[in-house]
This record gives C-alpha cells, sequence and structure tokens, in this order.
C-alpha cells in the first residue's frame, strides 16, 4: 500500500497537469529499455509516473529522497533561475518540502541515482529491475543548450548499458521520448541499440547525439506549441518548437 502523501500527490497530479496520450508506442521494445526523455521541468518525471503505459522505474536525484538534503537541491535545480522578486518565496517553499518530498518520490516507482561513490549501486538496481522486464526512465538534461527543444544530454546513464549487457550478454535498446505538455502527449520514437563492440566514450556520444536529435524531430514533426524548457525560466521565454536554420 502506497503512502497517504504519495497518493494525494499522484491524484493532485491528475486534476492539476494536463492528461498526456501516449503515441508511438509501436517504437517500444518486447524487452526492457532505457527510455530517455526531456525533462520539461516537472512534467516529464511526473507524466512517466502516471502515464507511462509499461513497467517502469524513473531515475531521481538521491539528493531529492534523502530528507536533510532536499531542500536545497530543490531550490537550486527548481528555482534558482525564476524572476528574482519570486525567489525569497521560493527559497522559503524549498524549506517546506524536505518530509513531502522525501515521502512522495521514495514511494513512487523510482530508482536513486547518486553521485558519489555509491554510482555503482544506481547501476546495480537498474540492472535488477531491467532484468525484471522493468524500462528505466531517464531524463539526463543539464543547463547547457543544445537546441529550441532540448538541452545536452549528460552522458553517464548510458554506461547502465554496459553494465546490463556485461552481467547478461544482451544488448540493450535506448528509446527516445518527447515530453509535450503544451499538446498533452507523450511521443515515442525509434530506438537505438547499443553496441558492445564499440568503445564506451564513443558509445556515449553516439547515442546521446541520436537521442537529442530524436527527440528534437518529434517535436519539430507536432503543430506548433510552446516547449516546456528544463531550467525553470519564466513562461514568456518558453520556445516554440519552430526548427532554426
Amino acid at each position: 500500500m502506497k503512502h497517504p502523501v504519495y497518493r494525494i500527490f499522484r491524484k493532485a497530479a491528475t486534476i492539476l497537469m494536463p492528461e498526456f496520450k501516449v503515441e508511438g508506442t509501436e517504437n517500444l521494445p518486447q524487452g526492457p529499455a532505457i527510455i530517455v526523455g526531456n525533462h520539461s521541468q516537472a512534467y516529464g518525471p511526473v507524466a512517466a509516473e502516471v502515464y507511462y503505459p509499461r513497467a517502469h522505474s524513473t531515475w531521481c536525484i538521491s539528493e531529492m529522497m534523502e530528507k536533510e538534503k532536499v531542500a536545497d537541491y530543490a531550490y537550486k535545480d527548481f528555482w534558482s533561475k525564476k524572476p528574482l522578486p519570486l525567489r525569497p518565496l521560493l527559497w522559503l517553499l524549498s524549506r517546506l518540502l524536505p518530509t513531502v518530498a522525501s515521502i512522495a518520490l521514495t514511494n513512487a516507482e523510482t530508482t536513486p541515482v547518486y553521485r558519489d561513490k555509491r554510482l555503482m549501486k544506481t547501476f546495480q538496481l537498474s540492472t535488477e529491475k531491467l532484468k525484471e522486464n522493468v524500462d528505466i526512465v531517464i531524463f539526463p538534461e543539464d543547463y547547457t543548450e543544445h537546441n529550441n527543444i532540448v538541452h545536452k544530454f549528460q552522458h553517464g546513464f548510458v554506461h547502465v548499458a554496459k553494465y546490463y549487457y556485461r552481467q547478461t550478454g544482451e544488448a540493450l535498446p535506448f528509446v527516445p521520448m518527447y515530453v509535450c505538455p503544451k499538446l498533452g502527449k507523450l511521443v515515442f520514437g525509434k530506438p537505438i541499440m547499443y553496441d558492445p563492440k564499440a568503445k564506451i566514450d564513443e558509445e556515449c556520444e553516439r547515442i546521446c547525439s541520436y537521442l537529442q536529435d530524436s527527440i528534437s524531430e518529434i517535436a519539430y514533426s507536432l503543430p506548433r506549441h510552446r516547449v516546456v524548457p528544463y531550467p525553470n525560466v519564466s513562461r514568456k521565454h518558453y520556445p516554440y518548437n519552430e526548427r532554426k536554420n
């Protein structure tokens, strides 16, 4: 039985957020996969939790699951780029988050992502879930802009495929997913396979480049809409999904 706080958050998400229609499910492979999407602020992880069509576990930064670290991380990552007059209020709000956030995220379908000596634990937990035919959902953007659709992807998540291959002898597919709150869509693109014979650094670059470009192409193919970017900036700065020359 899930904690009441989690159930309240999940119910609130279905009321306050747009309902997401899932498209492109024919691109999901038969076996387990790593699903990689644009973060779209909070929309990506919440939409994956509520609307993703298969058994899954979403990577969640461990600081948001550890009560004593939630406040500082939440303010820096969610609200530090909001308009200056709002920041004191948002800083105060971040102080109120730790208990409810840690409860909600540890009850959600999540895998903690550690950025210290426990990093291999993240890979092992992910591999164990993949072996159980549970997809791993990852939103790997950082603050460096790639184009008007996505920010550049951090490469470390690709190592899960290397770790999984060593244990199973099977290559994993990576599936691009475009999160589009303005149209209420989760759209899956065609997967790319991990190549265990290639050097891991080259695979990280190849797979991330493909995923960034595939997500962008999905966005460009949709009707005109505002893209919700990874940084939590003012809505007036949200770009349109128009291809730039």
